[in-house]
Formats: C-alpha cells, sequence, structure tokens
C-alpha cells in the first residue's frame, strides 16, 4: 500500500496500475492533496483503477481528468411539493443481466475473453454509486438495471489520458474478489492490465563505448 509520504513522494513511474480503494477519497485525508500526482502517472502511461466513491466526497470535487458527477443537482421543488428524492445509482440485484456496450474494446478482451458468464455468482448486488454523467471524453462498458428501472451505464468507464488509462468502476469488486467470483477476477485482472506494461516496452538500446 502506498503511505502518505510514499504518494506524496515517491517515483510512482515502476507501477503498472495502481488501485484507488473504495471510499479512499473520505478516508484518506492524504488523497485529495496528491490526485493530481496520480493524474500525472497516468498521464505518463500508468493505469489508475478508481473504485466507488460517495457522490458528497466526489461531485464538488474534480478528481477525475475530465468532469463526473454521480448524482447531479435536482431542479428546484415547486411550492408546496415535496423536496425530489433521487435513488442512489446502484445495481442491488447482483442476477442483473449485463449489456456489453463495448463488447470489442480490449478492456473487456485482454488479456481475458469477457462474457455474459463472467457475470455469474456475484454476490449481494451488481454495484453502486455509478457515475450517472460523464464528460463524451470517457467510454462506459457496460450497462445495468434493477427490475423496472432504467439501464445505468456509469458503472464501467474509463478514459485515455495522455500515454495512459484512467477508469473509474462502481461494480462491486470489493464484494466479489473477497468471495473468490472467477469472473470478478477475470475482469479486474483487465483493468489492471489496460496500459502497456512497461516491462513489456521494449529497452532503451545500449550506448557503443
Amino acid at each position: 500500500m502506498l503511505d502518505a509520504v510514499a504518494l506524496a513522494f515517491r517515483d510512482l513511474s515502476p507501477f503498472n496500475a495502481i488501485v484507488v480503494g473504495v471510499r479512499t477519497y473520505e478516508l484518506r485525508p492524504d488523497l485529495p492533496g496528491a490526485n493530481q500526482r496520480l493524474l500525472d502517472y497516468v498521464s505518463r502511461g500508468g493505469t489508475l483503477v478508481v473504485q466507488y466513491q460517495r457522490d458528497f466526497a466526489w461531485d464538488k470535487f474534480h478528481y477525475a481528468p475530465y468532469p463526473t458527477l454521480i448524482s447531479p443537482p435536482l431542479p428546484l421543488a415547486k411550492e408546496g411539493a415535496p423536496p425530489a428524492v433521487r435513488p442512489l445509482p446502484r445495481i442491488t440485484d447482483e442476477n442483473s443481466p449485463v449489456k456489453f456496450l463495448k463488447p470489442d474494446d480490449p478492456l473487456l478482451n485482454h488479456p481475458n475473453k469477457i462474457t455474459p458468464d463472467d457475470f455469474r455468482g456475484w454476490v449481494q448486488e451488481r454495484g453502486l454509486y455509478f457515475w450517472t454523467e460523464f464528460d463524451p471524453k470517457y467510454t462506459p462498458l457496460l450497462a445495468m438495471h434493477d427490475p423496472g428501472e432504467p439501464d445505468l451505464n456509469g458503472g464501467l468507464v474509463y478514459a485515455h489520458v495522455g500515454k495512459g488509462t484512467y477508469i473509474y468502476t462502481g461494480l462491486a469488486f470489493f464484494r466479489q474478489l473477497p468471495e473468490g467470483v472467477p469472473g470478478a477476477y477475470r475482469l479486474f485482472v483487465n483493468l489492471l492490465s489496460a496500459s502497456p506494461s512497461r516491462a513489456a516496452q521494449p529497452a532503451a538500446k545500449k550506448r557503443r563505448r
């Protein structure tokens, strides 16, 4: 784990991928101040995977490289009407069908070919705190919905930033991985592999003496 000192001062370039855990922006007071370093790391070729963050700790800040919102402002209620309530953007049905919006996208094909079978056996829920609004520079990969509700497509979204890849996911990997759900592992490995490994890049030629 990157502690506060490492996050602020360590050279991050050796890491092929860095994962920001669930709710970390509200639980790690050092993280917001180091966020630009993470974005710089992405632009230089790294992969940053940000797991779900809660709306109140996300929407009023600008942690992502391009604009996003989990819970956009509601319109003002008419005089005398009760205030509107926006449902939490989550999928509580762990068996909710998953639509592949970009089935040929590398994130769904390398190193593992992701299919609907990889979403079988999930526990408790599909995910929560999905993005509901995001800049066109992002690419959404999946859509799903609870019974009787519209599709949500902000559960797995990414953008290329410079030489690297920025990924946000509200999918409940934090529940699936401890339960050993195979498809969740396969998909998470793909996310970690989003940017070319520095180890796979050709080494600099040695100078002739």
